[in-house]
Parts: structure tokens; C-alpha cells; sequence
């Protein structure tokens, strides 16, 4: 145990330094994951883990800098796994070892990386293991909410507006993620829209300033650009709409018509 605490104390030290020095950051988790895992750092017996109330409290702050740590590395898949392992101190433990002072900021952060990308169901199954009030006034809870309704409604506006007042620094990764998710929707409406749009228009729309950003988005979907400098889209549009057969379909209501009136 002492060699954890030693460990814990250097990691501590390091991630409270601005920036934090990442790659030492990342030797010492990888060292404290494997001297927890020595020493049962998440009990089975709920009279053990009372016992180790210590060890649990600890484990549970490296997780929670493990948490942080993967989204400074962008590595998502670290990240799932360690908000998953975190979860278990969040929920299961939170009797014996008390709530953590970052357990909404990083349940928050969860959630808006689930909207990130577009996981809306599993969104939702989160939302349901936290209280109407913490839904409702949390700091870090209550804003996620509001940009998941931003996007049901279609208020696409609210979301770029909001990447300038996300309730943490460690927010912004996941809300540059949601607003490229949004953008892709947004460019998705705009070629099954128009047949043609200006990039200055596309670019407002996409809230996109600089010439250079509109002409990124365009090549990373793959518009047209032509010589006046609109952007075509004909080639994407629906296929043509079929005639409906309207004297058959009159013949049909006709028939059916008759056949209600017989049966009353």
C-alpha cells in the first residue's frame, strides 16, 4: 500500500501542473493500475470493501484522473473503460466511501460524450441512474440536457453558441466532437435541400467564418464546387418522383366507399 500511495502522490503532483506533463502522467497509471489490481483495489464483499474504505477512495482518484488523462490523450477507448470502472465507486460504493466533489463533473463529461456520438439511447440509460434534481439544477448535468434538446428541436444555433460556456475546460474534446457530429447533420440536410447553395450561405449555416473551413467540409463530403463558386448538388438528389396512377387510386376509394356503405 505504501508504494500505491507513493505512486498516487507523484501522479497527483504531475496532473496538478499546467499543462501536466501527459507521457509521465501515463507511466504512472499504467504503474498504479497494476499495483491496485495487487491489491484488490475493488472488493466482491460488501464488509470487505467497508474495511478498505482507504484503498477505495484512492482507487477511485486515479480513476477519475485516468478519466481526464484519456481525454487530454484522445483516446476514447481508455476513456469507456475507465468511466466504466469508475461507475463502480460513483454507485456501488458511494455508502462507504462518500460522493467524490468530481463525480458529476466526469458523469457530465460522459454524457456529452455519448452525444458526441450520437448514442442517444445510451444517453438516456444514463440520465435514468442520476435524481430529477441533479437533472434539473446540477451544473455540470443540467447544461448536457439542454444541448441534447437543442438537437431534438433542431436549434443547431444553441449548439455552436454553447462550445464557448461548457461547464469545464476537460468538456471541450468532446463538445469540438459534438459540434463536427452536427455539422455532418447539418450538411446532410443541405445536399437532400438545395439543389444549389452559395458557400457563403453554406458557410452560414454551417457556422463556419473562414473560407478555408467551407471548403474543408466541402471536400470531406465530397461537393461539387463549381466555377461560380456554388456549391451542386444535382447529382445527389432524390430520384425522380413516379406518377401516381390518380384514376385507379379514385377507382380503388370509389370501391371501398361502396363496400363501407353495403356493410352499415
Amino acid at each position: 500500500m505504501a508504494n500505491v500511495e507513493t505512486l498516487y502522490k507523484e501522479l497527483i503532483s504531475e496532473w496538478s501542473k499546467r499543462p501536466p506533463n501527459t507521457v509521465r502522467c501515463g507511466q504512472l497509471l499504467d504503474q498504479l493500475k497494476v499495483a491496485l489490481v495487487k491489491i484488490a483495489f475493488l472488493p466482491t464483499d460488501g464488509a470487505d470493501a467497508a474495511s478498505h474504505k482507504k484503498q477505495l477512495i484512492l482507487a477511485r482518484s486515479v480513476l477519475e484522473v485516468a478519466v481526464e488523462h484519456s481525454v487530454l490523450s484522445k483516446d476514447l477507448l481508455a476513456f469507456e473503460r475507465y468511466m466504466a470502472q469508475l461507475k463502480c465507486y460513483y454507485y456501488d460504493y458511494a455508502k462507504i466511501i462518500g460522493e467524490s466533489e468530481s463525480k458529476y463533473k466526469l458523469l457530465g463529461l460522459n454524457l456529452l460524450y455519448l452525444l458526441s456520438g450520437n448514442r442517444v439511447s445510451d444517453f438516456h440509460t444514463e440520465l435514468e441512474l442520476l435524481s430529477v434534481d441533479v437533472i434539473q439544477h446540477n451544473q455540470f448535468i443540467r447544461p448536457i440536457l439542454a444541448l441534447e434538446q437543442y438537437i431534438m428541436e433542431g436549434r443547431y444555433n444553441k449548439i455552436f453558441q454553447a462550445k464557448s460556456t461548457v461547464p469545464a475546460e476537460v468538456y471541450n474534446y468532446f463538445m469540438d466532437l459534438l459540434v463536427e457530429t452536427v455539422r455532418d447533420e447539418i450538411g446532410a440536410c443541405i445536399e437532400k435541400s438545395y439543389e444549389k447553395i452559395s458557400a457563403k450561405d453554406a458557410a452560414k449555416r454551417l457556422s463556419l467564418r473562414v473560407p478555408d473551413e467551407i471548403k474543408a467540409f466541402g471536400e470531406k463530403r465530397q461537393w461539387k464546387l463549381e466555377a461560380s463558386g456554388d456549391y451542386s448538388f444535382t447529382d445527389r438528389s432524390i430520384k425522380p418522383k413516379e406518377l401516381l396512377p390518380s384514376e385507379e387510386l379514385a377507382e380503388q376509394v370509389l370501391s371501398y366507399a361502396r363496400d363501407l356503405e353495403m356493410i352499415v
